[in-house]
Parts: structure tokens; sequence; C-alpha cells
């Protein structure tokens, strides 16, 4: 398990974050030891998680956070770039309604998605997918 006040870990805690969980952790811990029973323990344990934040600045919740958060984003971008290469054969609004395909000779792009063309079977009937 990880030592909570090791000074070998990274700070993912701002200076403001710092003076922040101090401050609250210090009232939490006189709230607690005031109060007493359980809900004073309660407090007096978050007060004690606080101080230790704003003392190491380092908070593992915070680590955890921001990894699931980044990996998030890096499948996000993944998968728009999957969107994109899916359907950048399709043409744009502004080339369909554009001028330049108002004459009836000419002869827009094939629009339709992948995945959804017409497939002729093997004895030329239609496939499973039409």
């Amino acid at each position: 398990m990880n030592n909570p006040f090791d000074k070998n870990q990274t700070q993912n805690v701002g200076e403001f974050e710092r003076a922040v969980s101090v401050f609250s952790g210090l009232m939490l811990v006189g709230k607690g030891v005031r109060r007493g029973g359980l809900s004073g323990i309660l407090q007096l344990a978050l007060g004690g998680m606080a101080l230790a934040r704003g003392y190491t600045g380092h908070c593992e919740a915070k680590r955890i956070f921001n990894e699931a958060l980044n990996e998030k984003q890096g499948s996000q971008k993944q998968g728009q770039a999957a969107l994109d290469q899916r359907y950048s054969h399709m043409p744009m609004d502004s080339e369909v309604h554009s001028p330049d395909f108002e004459s009836k000779s000419v002869d827009l792009p094939d629009a339709t998605p992948m995945g959804h063309e017409n497939q002729v079977g093997a004895r030329g009937t239609p496939s499973a997918n039409s």
C-alpha cells in the first residue's frame, strides 16, 4: 500500500487546493472532536484525509480520476477518427446543394453509408444485408 506521507510522490494538488484542504481539514477535525459519536468520528476521518492531502500535495482519488478521464478522452478521439473515416466518402451538404449539381446530367457521388450497400448474393439473389 502507498505511504500517504511519501514526499517522493508526484504532487497533483495545486497550492490553493492544498491551502483549502488544510483549512477544511482543521475545521472538520475541530467539529469532529466537539461533536463526538459516530458522526464525530466520520468528521475526524474526513478532516484527517483533507489534512494529509493538503500536507503532501498528493491526492490518490484525483490521480485515479484524471487517469480515467484521460483514458476516456483518448478512446473518444479514436472513436471520432473511426467516424470520420466511415463517412469520409459522403458528399457534404454544400456539395450536394451546389449549383454545379443542378443539372440532371450530373451524377452525385454515392451517399450510401458503409455497410448498407446493396450486395448481390452468390446466385444473383439479394443477400441478407439488403
